[in-house]
């Protein structure tokens, strides 16, 4: 890709996973009721918060050239609050996203709801890595399911699994996974209609959206004239796409 990546920030051209299931660390007394004390206080600030299941990433490294092993752990979002313990060791967390386009070359992007737990930020449909129902496996296909499902949830684009493409990697803040899918390519007008139809519907059976606005970027220059933040993977992403799509020095 070109550019400069942020600071702390990696991406990765990846063309396969193989995912194996690891523990998740044990923790002591003291680490676990302060971390339930934190978790308690930030569902206090704001209730739409749950404990819900995902997947942390134990271990990540490559095998072959274009293989990234990926060693996961079942936990839940209580995990996380262990960031705020002194001395707390989390899991970086493990995510699915995907790039849309539109049939013009831009992304669309997404601006999280107030009710979520990133109120404006801005990102890619997505969500956290869930973990497989019991004597499930978790692979590949997995994850692009859950990619389509996210992508379904939160836009109203119904893709196909197979119809998404493993893309890249990154590795951010909190040494966060997120593995990229590339959806085919739609009009402006098909993904406007069909994101304003599940807004429009949350909102009639009184939920907030997860995701309240999108936008359709066509270089990551143009992340500029949105209000932050922005999820640290996005610019880079965005250029990644770019220069594949115009070619380099977009």
């Amino acid at each position: 890709m070109t550019g400069t990546l942020p600071a702390g920030m990696e991406l990765f051209d990846v063309h396969r996973l193989r995912l194996v299931e690891g523990e998740a660390p044990t923790l002591s007394a003291e680490h676990e009721a302060a971390r339930d004390q934190v978790w308690e206080m930030a569902v206090a600030a704001n209730p739409t918060l749950f404990d819900g299941p995902g997947g942390g990433c134990a271990e990540l490294r490559w095998e072959e050239p274009d293989t990234l092993f990926l060693r996961w752990a079942a936990v839940t979002y209580r995990h996380y609050a262990l960031r705020r313990v002194p001395g707390g060791e989390a899991l970086p967390s493990l995510f699915v996203n995907v790039v849309q386009p539109t049939d013009d070359g831009r992304v669309l992007v997404a601006r999280m709801s107030s009710a979520t737990a990133a109120p404006g930020r801005w990102q890619l449909p997505g969500g956290s890595v869930e973990p497989p129902r019991e004597g499930g496996m978790l692979d590949e296909g997995g994850l692009r399911g859950q990619a389509a499902r996210e992508l379904a949830e939160e836009i109203g684009v119904e893709a196909k699994p197979d119809e998404l493409r493993l893309w890249a990697a990154t590795q951010g803040e909190n040494s966060s996974v997120g593995l990229t899918f590339l959806a085919p390519a739609l009009p402006e007008s098909k993904l406007r209609q069909r994101f304003a139809t599940v807004v429009t519907a949350e909102r009639a059976a009184g939920r907030e959206p997860e995701l309240d606005v999108i936008e359709l970027m066509r270089s990551p220059h143009e992340l500029a004239d949105l209000a932050r933040p922005h999820a640290d993977y996005l610019e880079p992403i965005l250029r990644r796409y770019a220069a594949a799509t115009l070619g380099p020095g977009t």
